[in-house]
């Protein structure tokens, strides 16, 4: 696994914490088909990421399966699970071979491990990847 990424703020006033969390943000192409038809694999990784990265869930993961639309949608699973730290989505679309991620948390995390993981989930190289700091100006204390 590579370096925890750390993002820092540029504020510099003291009252202010440095970020309130991350969020991984990813775009997996060229994904296996199997996996991304596969509610229960679904289920499994949000299990799974869950405690990779030491985060506690506040619900079981919810996957449901989502119709074709007439827009960009050819159908396939949508899995959350909410942490007690914020949530953990998945997205995929069978058809287009395409899942897109979102991991977010107050908690810190190893940004790396999140890529990693789904890389080798869904079975493929081609992915974009962002990650973001939230909160840059979150307040230190109470106000």
């Amino acid at each position: 696994m590579g370096r925890k990424k750390k993002i820092k703020s540029d504020i510099k006033d003291p009252s202010l914490n440095s970020i309130f969390g991350l969020h991984v943000m990813l775009d997996m192409y060229n994904c296996d088909k199997n996996v991304l038809d596969n509610g229960r694999l679904i289920c499994d990784m949000l299990h799974e990421i869950t405690k990779m990265l030491g985060m506690k869930k506040l619900l079981e993961p919810i996957v449901v399966y989502a119709s074709p639309n007439e827009i960009k949608d050819p159908g396939g699973y949508s899995g959350f699970v909410m942490i007690q730290e914020s949530h953990i989505s998945i997205h995929t679309f069978v058809g287009r071979k395409f899942a897109t991620i979102d991991a977010y948390s107050c908690r810190d995390f190893d940004a790396n491990i999140v890529i990693e993981y789904f890389k080798k989930a869904f079975k493929t190289d081609d992915f974009e990847s962002c990650v973001e700091a939230r909160g840059k100006k979150y307040p230190g204390k109470d106000i």
